[in-house]
Order: C-alpha cells, then structure tokens, then sequence
C-alpha cells in the first residue's frame, strides 16, 4: 500500500511515473488497495457535508421558509382585514343610498301633493273668478236683452205705423199700433 500512495519507489516506479504516473492499473477509484481510504475519505466527507448542511443551510432556509409563511399568513390576515373593511363600508353605503332614495321619494310625493293641492286651490279661484264673470255676463245679457225688448217693441210701434201709412196713405192712431204690437208679442 505504501507503494501506491507514493512513497519512494525504485527504478520500476521512477520509469512509471516518468510515463505518465500512470500504474499498470485501471483507474484508480476502481482499484481494490485503495477500498478503505476511499471509503474513510468518504464518510468523513458526508460527516462533513451532513454537519454543514445541518448546522448551516438547513437553518437558513428553514428560516427563509418560516418567515415566507409568516409573511403570508400576515397579507392574509390584513387582506380579510381590509375586505371586511371594506363590506362594511358597502353595506354603509347602501344602507345611505336606500335611506337617501327614502328621503328623495318622501320629497317628491310631498312636492307633489303641495303642487296639486296648489293647483286645486288655483283652479277653484279661476272657476270662482269665470263663475263671477259669467253671472256679470249674464246679467249683461239680460239688461241687454230687456233693453233691447223694450226698443224692439218702439222700434216695431214705429215700423208698423209706417207701414200702416204707407200701404193706406192715413196715419194710424199710436193707441191702436201700441196696441197691435203688444198683441203680435205676446203671441
């Protein structure tokens, strides 16, 4: 074994090594004299290799994961914070909107009921004003018309004597024209 780990060789081992290094061997992993150093070396470097990746990377990344978590579950919670914030607003809101379309229809029906309510008390002065109108204008009328009447029956008294005069050449007597007319009038 000494002679394979390079201790002091003789004139066979000099020419060997000046060829190359190489032994008359295969490849070295696979030689059997060098089994148990390669399997010490191996062990101590998983030794190695398992205390490094469990003192120091399995922490670290143990760590990095937990604060990953927490940072998650954190944005969670402040994401459900932050909606039923904001459910609450919305529910204010329409709770105002619904209470705002309440006051809004209470006004119009009341500006409605004010309006008509003006509206009848304008329509009844306006009829009671035509209703004044119409009673002057009737009586208008009626002195117009027993006015006019009473000049219908001069206005026939002078006709009728003209006639009389005219179709007879005499001037008829008033009391008996007078009298004519007021029978023909009545009826």
């Amino acid at each position: 074994m000494a002679e394979s780990h390079g201790g002091a060789k003789g004139p066979a081992g000099a020419h060997t090594e000046a060829d190359g290094g190489h032994h008359g061997g295969g490849f070295p992993p696979f030689e059997s004299s060098s089994f148990a150093s390669q399997l010490v070396s191996l062990a101590i470097f998983f030794v190695l290799l398992y205390v490094i990746v469990s003192k120091l990377a399995l922490p670290r990344i143990g760590g990095a994961i937990e604060a990953r978590q927490n940072k998650i579950e954190g944005d969670l919670a402040e994401a459900q914070k932050l909606k039923d914030q904001s459910d609450a607003a919305l529910k204010a809101y329409e709770s105002e909107l619904a209470a705002a379309r309440t006051r809004a229809q209470a006004i119009g029906n009341e500006s409605r009921d004010k309006a008509n309510a003006q509206a009848e008390a304008e329509r009844k002065a306006l009829e009671e004003q035509l209703a004044a109108k119409l009673a002057g204008a009737e009586k208008t009328i009626a002195s117009t018309r027993a006015a006019a009447m009473s000049n219908v029956r001069g206005i026939a008294a002078d006709a009728a004597g003209q006639i009389v005069q005219q179709l007879t050449g005499v001037v008829p007597d008033a009391a008996s024209v007078n009298a004519a007319v007021d029978a023909s009038l009545k009826g």
